[in-house]
């Protein structure tokens, strides 16, 4: 298994250059090929995509800005290196701006250009490792990926879908725990224009209101005692993305004053700072709780719950979406065969009437839970009854199981 050499294309009209060029980069351990002039540079490109080019701007025929161009038409990943000679700083910033990576000064320094390329193929190497995180991110959590046939579940699926393509600020995702709010969050945030940018998560309730603030707003040095530097909130760190408020029941009604401030002005101080920082974030908020009712209790903040309620979704229970519950348990199987090696490829009839009729008080989570156990468990091919916990059996007497608890 041979490792593909890093291809060079030498791109220079004085045969000197390409020569002492091509000797130094192969001792290098790159593959490299030469060419005199831009048109036979093009050429070279159209047929063998190399992954970096050394180009010299003064070229007979063609120059080097055009050659850039063409480049970038072509294959806008190739890397760019362009060579001027001393002095020509203008046509060196305009070449920075069609896409080239760097530029180098005539006569160089070999261990200068060395550097120069090995950070570019690096920095080149970052790049396409980025884009496949994203694009693996978008698979793992597009709406494609969330399961569901049930009537309830298609509607939720549209509406996600509206809100993604949409410009809407802030969205409010009510349901049960378990019931996936987290992932439809994220469904809306990687079908979004955003996905490029961060989505950042934040359990209102697992975290003190004293921190809270500062792991939203961030906070200037010597802002408390423990601040011992100046640290950027999540709010800072999602801007043109997404930050996704769980659990929004839960926050204090100090800090509810503040985020409503955050969504009105669109603008926020770290603690202890003086200066305003715009931000450009979509709000979604999640809670398993009735806020309405809360409002009543003098818990939660009316003119907070009308800012972050603009376009709410509702998640319905598993109990109402029994379509659903098969379809995902066979996901669930298909994806715990994969990460411990087994093979069970079938639910028994009985089991599936005790999974359709029992009740799940803790909903999607709990049913992936329960799957797991059985899959890592079981030997068999097959799901049986006997691999389902007590508690399924026992609590399931049938069609009109309801919510339990």
């Amino acid at each position: 298994f041979m490792v593909r050499k890093t291809r060079i294309l030498v791109v220079d009209d004085e045969h000197l250059i390409r020569w002492s060029l091509e000797q130094n980069l192969t001792k290098q351990g790159y593959e490299v090929t030469q060419a005199a002039s831009g048109e036979d540079a093009l050429k070279i490109i159209r047929e063998d995509q190399p992954d970096l080019v050394l180009l010299d701007i003064q070229l007979p025929g063609i120059n080097g800005l055009e050659v850039l161009e063409q480049i970038k038409e072509i294959d806008s990943e190739i890397i760019v290196i362009m060579v001027t000679a001393l002095g020509v700083v203008e046509t060196a910033v305009k070449a920075m701006r069609i896409g080239a990576f760097d530029y180098i000064n005539k006569p160089f320094n070999l261990d200068e250009l060395a550097i120069v390329i090995k950070k570019a193929l690096e920095t080149g190497e970052l790049k396409k490792e980025v884009a496949h995180l994203r694009s693996e991110q978008n698979k793992k959590y597009g709406v494609d990926n969330i399961i569901g046939r049930s009537r309830h579940m298609n509607n939720v699926l549209t509406m996600v879908d509206k809100i993604a393509k949409s410009d809407a600020g802030t969205i409010l995702i009510q349901g049960e725990s378990g019931t996936g709010k987290e992932l439809i969050a994220k469904a809306i945030h990687y079908e979004s224009a955003r996905a490029e940018k961060p989505f950042m998560a934040i359990n209102c309730a697992a975290v003190p209101e004293t921190l809270l603030e500062s792991e939203l707003l961030g906070h200037e040095k010597g802002a408390f005692t423990d601040a011992k530097s100046q640290k950027k909130g999540l709010l800072e760190t999602a801007d043109g993305g997404t930050i996704f408020l769980d659990e929004i029941g839960d926050m204090e009604l100090g800090m509810q004053a503040k985020l409503l401030r955050v969504l009105e002005e669109r603008a926020f101080r770290r603690v202890g700072g003086t200066k305003e920082i715009p931000v450009d974030v979509r709000v979604i908020s999640a809670t398993n709780q009735d806020l309405l009712k809360l409002i009543d209790e003098k818990k939660f903040r009316k003119d907070l719950y009308y800012r972050i309620q603009v376009i709410p979704i509702y998640l319905p229970p598993l109990r109402e979406r029994t379509d659903d519950i098969l379809v995902l348990a066979e996901h669930f199987i298909a994806s715990f065969n994969k990460e411990f090696g087994k093979s069970v490829n079938d639910i028994s009839k009985m089991a599936a009437k005790f999974l359709t009729e029992y009740g799940w008080p803790g909903n999607v989570r709990e049913l992936k839970n329960v799957i797991e156990r059985a899959v890592i468990l079981e030997s068999e091919d097959t799901l049986l009854l006997e691999h389902l916990p007590q508690e399924i059996v026992a609590k399931t007497s049938g069609p009109a199981a309801g919510p339990l608890s």
